[in-house]
Formats: structure tokens, sequence, C-alpha cells
């Protein structure tokens, strides 16, 4: 009688979207405003406390690529813009903030210029902003994430954010990357 040996499956095997996706808002919004502060406390100006924020956020989308992206799309890797942009409008979002982003649009006169719209922010819900730092945008760190996220999918491209319809990143990608989309199309 042959004994049939079962792999146990580690939790890093599982894909990340069985199930109901859950955030402790309370763990969240304490861990985030410690972020806030810690940045806070190394700069002096509020664009230099949004260009922080959006470094840390790089640092987490690095990391957060690989436990995403490959273990949801089994390594194939998008190879155009719209469907990259779908992939962290839907399942990035889902993957941090338990939901989709509001809007994804493309600039009406800019090809190379997209926006991911999000009416309220979870990064923004739980912080204060002080009347010194009227036009801080906490949200800097999702830009960030993005960022990173896109750069580590061969998509280059410079994400900022600004108050526009809730909270608006704009994804600004490089001429290669259109080009590229383009000659994809043309095929």
């Amino acid at each position: 009688m042959a004994s049939i040996i079962r792999q146990k499956q580690s939790i890093l095997d599982k894909p990340l979207n069985k199930g109901k996706v859950e955030i402790n808002i309370g763990t969240f919004a304490l861990l985030f405003s410690e972020i806030v502060q810690y940045a806070q406390n190394r700069v002096y100006t509020v664009p230099e406390l949004q260009n922080r924020l959006s470094e840390l956020g790089q640092h987490v989308g690095v990391r957060i690529l690989d436990v995403v992206f490959f273990r949801e799309k089994n390594f194939k890797r998008e190879t155009k813009v719209v469907n990259m942009l779908n992939f962290i409008k839907g399942n990035l979002w889902k993957t941090l903030f338990g939901r989709e982003a509001d809007m994804l649009e493309q600039d009406n006169e800019d090809d190379k210029t997209y926006y991911i719209i999000e009416k309220e922010p979870l990064v923004n819900k739980f912080i204060s902003v002080p009347k010194d730092k009227g036009n801080l945008n906490c949200a800097a760190f999702t830009a960030g994430i993005i960022e990173a996220v896109l750069n580590g999918c061969n998509f280059p491209a410079k994400v900022t954010v600004h108050r526009h319809k809730g909270t608006t990143y704009m994804i600004k990608f490089d001429e290669s990357v259109i080009t590229r989309d383009k000659s994809i199309e043309g095929r």
C-alpha cells in the first residue's frame, strides 16, 4: 500500500484574494500616524514631508509587488498600460485597503498621463493636519507605492498626489512606455 504524502501549503503559497479581505482600521490608523510622525520629525516643510512619505511608500511598493502581483497573476506580466493600471486600481487597492479605488481616467490632452481617483483615501481618514501644514496630503505615501509597483513592472512613471475630486494620483509615464504600448496595439 503506497502512502500519499501531502505537502502542507504555506500561507505564502495561498492567494491573497481568497476570502473576505479585512483591514483592522484602528491598527492601520495607529501605524500610519506613527509613520507620518516619524517622517515629520525628519523634515522642515510640507513638500519635504510629502516627498519623505512617498519614499517610504516606495519601500512598501517594492515589497508588495512580489506578494501581490506575482502571486495573483502567476508570474504573468502585464504589457499594456491600461491593464496594469486596472490591476493597481483593483487588485492592489483591494489588498491594501479592502476595496477598489473609485475611478481611473486618462488625461484628454496628454496620452502619457492617467489619474487614479479616490474620494476618501484611508491614509487621510485619521490624520489631523495642523493649520501650518494645511496643504499636506498624506496620500503621497500611496503615490509612492503606486510608483514603485509601476517601475518594478517596467512601466517607468512618476506619481504625484493632488486634491481634486477627493484625492487624485497623477501618473505620468515615461515616453518609452507609451511608445511600447502603441507598438503592442499595432501587432
